[in-house]
């Protein structure tokens, strides 16, 4: 019968190769799924791989979507190589865009453009506040984080309905569960003219530089990941695990909120219950496609959002459903699972 046996030194080459090897298997997989849908694969593949690059304007609504997943992604590499295993950025996303609003809410049209800061601050300052709830139930009572920050995700769901369609309502908005459209000055800056690319991707290229430096330059980021994976080796350096638990879920929680801050300030300009898109449980995928590195995760986030683009193209124009995007986003999940798998274990067959 077959049994898995640890390999004494996984390749060097297919540790970086196995999320290509993945994305090939994903491929195929997809092409067999047009199949049994009797939909044309090539035609499928071109609403994934073509039709999101094929114009400059289609290569920035790619950005757009990449921009949030990359930034909650970085947050969760930090958790992750902490060994803390933050499930729950969605809902810090979610936080963070409802801080990010209450401050928006409040320009006008004499407001100048410095309302951009507070508001992005706002945004992070809502994830942090979501995340520290996750970070003391650890701390204090050794809760899983993993469960309080998932269920946390479904409190702030909730929150965002209440507010949507109570205080923060708009009045003219014909009964809409959304709030007023934010003022011009509230809006971030976009980068180019007729797209709607804005300043959140130079924020995302700032940010993947900022951690690759903390990680790999400095004893702090040194400190961060040894804190996390060995707690007691940890204490004989002098390092804290708690602090490394703190860290790790607060960075986290402003990412994510910086995210829902620029999608609210930026492409969809209000407050509404449609801001839980998805990218908190997406950027999971982002960070481990990108195997956990800030330059890896710049390409796998690019990729998730041609899922995204691609799913909605299909749904347009082949007539199939939407969640045909979380459908390849779960099979890259789990055929980079089974090419990691097959690297740190070879199969022996024994009777």
């Amino acid at each position: 019968m077959p049994r898995l046996e640890a390999r004494p030194q996984p390749s060097r080459f297919w540790s970086y190769g196995s999320p290509l090897l993945a994305l090939a298997m994903t491929v195929v997989i997809g092409v067999v799924l047009f199949m049994a849908l009797g939909k044309d694969p090539l035609r499928g593949l071109e609403m994934f791989f073509w039709q999101p690059i094929r114009t400059g304007y289609a290569v920035g609504e790619l950005l757009v979507k990449a921009t949030p997943l990359l930034i909650i992604a970085l947050g969760l590499a930090m958790c992750f190589r902490s060994n803390v295993w933050n499930i729950g950025a969605e809902g810090q996303y979610i936080m963070g865009a409802i801080f990010a609003a209450g401050v928006a809410l409040l320009a006008d049209a004499s407001t100048g453009a410095w309302i951009v800061v507070p508001v992005l601050l706002a945004g992070v300052l809502g994830g942090v506040v979501w995340a520290s709830l996750t970070a003391l139930l650890r701390d204090r009572f050794n809760a899983s984080e993993i469960l309080v920050s998932l269920m946390l995700v479904y409190v702030a769901v909730q929150v965002l309905g209440y507010l949507v369609s109570g205080p923060l309502k708009d009045p003219q908005g014909f009964n809409f569960p959304q709030s007023r459209s934010f003022d011009a000055a509230a809006r971030v800056p976009r980068l180019f003219e007729g797209s709607r690319v804005n300043i959140g991707t130079l924020l995302a290229l700032v940010g993947v530089g900022a951690l690759w430096v903390f990680l790999f330059r400095t004893r702090a980021g040194f400190a961060q990941q040894v804190g996390g994976l060995a707690p007691a080796a940890a204490r004989y350096a002098g390092f804290s695990s708690r602090r490394a638990l703190w860290t790790a879920l607060l960075v986290s929680g402003a990412a994510a909120g910086l995210a829902g801050a620029l999608e609210v300030a930026g492409p969809i300009g209000q407050l509404t219950p449609y801001v839980p898109a998805g990218y908190g449980f997406a950027a999971i995928i982002v960070a481990y496609v990108g195997r956990l590195h800030p330059v890896g995760m710049v390409f796998s986030a690019i990729l998730m959002s041609m899922f995204y683009i691609g799913g909605e193209m299909a749904q347009s124009r082949l007539g199939l459903t939407k969640s045909l995007t979380g459908v390849f986003q779960g099979l890259l999940l789990f055929c980079l699972l089974a090419c990691d798998t097959l690297l740190n274990y070879r199969i022996r067959w024994r009777r």
